[in-house]
């Protein structure tokens, strides 16, 4: 990690899918700068500026989206903007069938560029897209939630929902870069920025204990979006995540596994409640809870472990447990849960903690456990 007074360079290290997290304040402004630079590695044969289709939606086209495409278009680049409905409703193979037409309109090629401006959704689905027009495209990630910026922005995961269950539909396409500007974080409303805040936590519990130590000792900096301290948690966080992908990038050894801590409860909550009532990083924030008390059960955990996760997760304004208009049956949650992506022949695989610090994938775990924290 490089770093100046201004921003903050991260290396995920994939061979020659190798790519730069570029951290700090008024990158948007330079976005052509950046996706020059990134773009040269490709040994594109068309010279000079390029061709790039940016997607977003309604919440982030202005100002972020539009500061993007201004840094492009000053510079000659030929450029198309979308611009999608927010939120979870957009994470869809009939949106993604939309935007395939506009590269179609583009006459893109291989040597387009998928530029995604916004949060989790706009990076899922213009992952997606990039991944599969022409068997891949490259693709440029600047997030602007607190969540996309440490957690999917960052590892190549891309695809959309299906009615059933999260993330069913997807595959791993990594970025060309990423590009993250830390003053879209103040104008992020206050509900998506708390949400964000579950997946930095998550990090310290399943990665390291002294991050987390640090976010306990910064909660007045936390919740002020205080630009020193906000830049230290996103770069750790993107730093613990690119350590664990630069390992198992398609998450077949199981140590990827581990970034799945709370998201097998979480993704069933937010499928039964219907995407968008629950923001996600509200459904983790409780999943968490919920996998740290199965572990209290099974003896892999001390309740005071749990308490300290519960504490801090408050202290940022996040929830430890559903709300009221969430009542949902233990045998409903079960039933979502054996969807998840790391069920194997119909058992559940749950990441769960030992400590704070470290996590463990379990297998086996008995229904009755799991009902009785439900």
């Amino acid at each position: 990690m490089s770093s100046t007074e201004q921003f903050t360079t991260i290396q995920v290290y994939l061979g020659s899918r190798t790519y730069e997290i570029a951290i700090g304040d008024g990158l948007l402004d330079q976005a052509e700068h950046y996706l020059s630079i990134w773009k040269e590695k490709l040994n594109f044969t068309q010279p000079g500026p390029g061709t790039a289709l940016i997607v977003t939606d309604e919440n982030v086209k202005s100002p972020h989206a539009l500061t993007v495409l201004d840094s492009l278009t000053k510079a000659g680049w030929q450029t198309d903007l979308v611009v999608l409905t927010p939120g979870e409703s957009s994470k869809n193979i009939n949106v993604v069938t939309g935007l395939y037409e506009n590269l179609v309109k583009m006459q893109a090629d291989r040597q387009t560029l998928v530029v995604a401006v916004g949060g989790g959704v706009i990076g899922d689905s213009a992952g997606f897209l990039a991944a599969t027009y022409v068997r891949g495209l490259p693709f440029v990630q600047v997030p602007t939630s607190l969540l996309a910026m440490v957690d999917s922005s960052v590892g190549g995961k891309v695809g959309v929902n299906l009615p059933q269950a999260k993330n069913l539909v997807g595959s791993f396409h990594q970025p060309l870069g990423v590009l993250i500007d830390t003053v879209t974080l103040q104008s992020l409303p206050e509900r998506e920025y708390i949400s964000g805040m579950a997946e930095v936590i998550k990090y310290g519990v399943i990665l390291d204990e002294g991050f987390f130590q640090f976010l306990e000792d910064n909660i007045d900096g936390l919740n002020n979006r205080t630009p020193a301290v906000m830049k230290n948690v996103i770069a750790r966080s993107c730093r613990l995540k690119a350590d664990v992908v630069e390992q198992d990038e398609y998450e077949r050894t199981g140590l990827r596994a581990a970034l799945n801590y709370g998201h097998t409860f979480a993704h069933a909550f937010e499928a039964l409640a219907g995407y968008g009532e629950l923001l996600h990083g509200e459904a983790v924030s409780v999943g968490m809870i919920y996998a740290s008390r199965l572990a209290e059960k099974l003896g892999r955990i001390t309740a005071a472990e749990t308490e300290r996760q519960v504490k801090l997760l408050k202290a940022v304004g996040l929830p430890v447990e559903l709300p009221a208009n969430c009542n949902f049956s233990a045998d409903d949650i079960l039933q979502k849960m054996l969807l998840d992506k790391k069920t194997v022949g119909g058992k559940l695989r749950l990441v769960l903690p030992t400590e704070i610090g470290h996590v463990e994938t379990v297998t086996n775990v008995p229904e009755e456990a799991i009902r009785s924290v439900l």
